[in-house]
C-alpha cells in the first residue's frame, strides 16, 4: 500500500486546487485535487506535505493534520492518504508541471470534476474539527462503499 499526502490550502472561502491536465498516464487526469503526493523514503507525513506544497505551489504552509483516507480499488494501487488543511502560508504561487493551480470557491466544489470520494472528505472537513478516518472502496472509477471511523455508511 502506498503512502501519500494531500492538502487543501484555504483562503477567502476558497481552496487552492490542482486541475490535473498536464501529466501523462495520470489516474487523476481531468480532475481537481488538492496539493500533495507520494512519500519519499524515510519521510513523515508532515515532511512529505511540506515538500510537496513547496514543489507544486512555491508556498511554505503550516499544515493541520485532519485525517487519514484509505483508498481500496480493483483498478489502482491501494493507498493511505494523509489529509491536511492549511490556512497559514507564505510565498508566491508558481506553475506546476502536473496541472493548473487555481483557487476554487468552496460553493463551486459541486461544479468541478473530482473523485466521488473527495466530496465525502470535503464534507467531513467542513463538518468536523476532530481527526477522522475514512475508507473509500472503488470498482473502477465508481465509489461502491465507504466507512467513516470504522462504521460502514454505504
Amino acid at each position: 500500500m502506498r503512502n501519500t499526502t494531500l492538502c487543501y490550502i484555504e483562503k477567502d472561502n476558497s481552496y487552492l486546487m490542482l486541475h490535473r491536465i498536464k501529466k501523462k498516464n495520470d489516474e487523476n487526469e481531468g480532475k481537481y485535487v488538492g496539493i500533495g503526493g507520494h512519500f519519499l523514503e524515510n519521510e513523515s507525513p508532515y515532511e512529505c506535505i511540506l515538500r510537496e506544497a513547496r514543489e507544486e505551489t512555491g508556498l511554505e504552509i503550516t499544515p493541520v493534520y485532519r485525517g487519514i483516507v484509505t483508498f481500496v480499488s480493483d483498478k489502482y494501487e491501494c493507498e493511505q492518504m494523509h489529509l491536511f488543511t492549511a490556512s497559514s502560508f507564505e510565498g508566491k504561487l508558481c506553475e506546476c508541471d502536473e496541472g493548473v493551480i487555481t483557487w476554487v470557491d468552496k460553493s463551486k466544489l459541486d461544479d468541478i470534476p473530482m473523485w466521488e470520494g473527495d466530496r465525502i472528505f470535503f464534507d467531513l472537513l467542513n463538518k468536523r474539527s476532530d481527526f477522522f478516518s475514512l475508507k473509500l472502496e472503488y470498482a473502477g472509477n465508481t465509489l461502491v462503499s465507504y466507512s467513516i471511523d470504522g462504521v460502514k455508511i454505504k
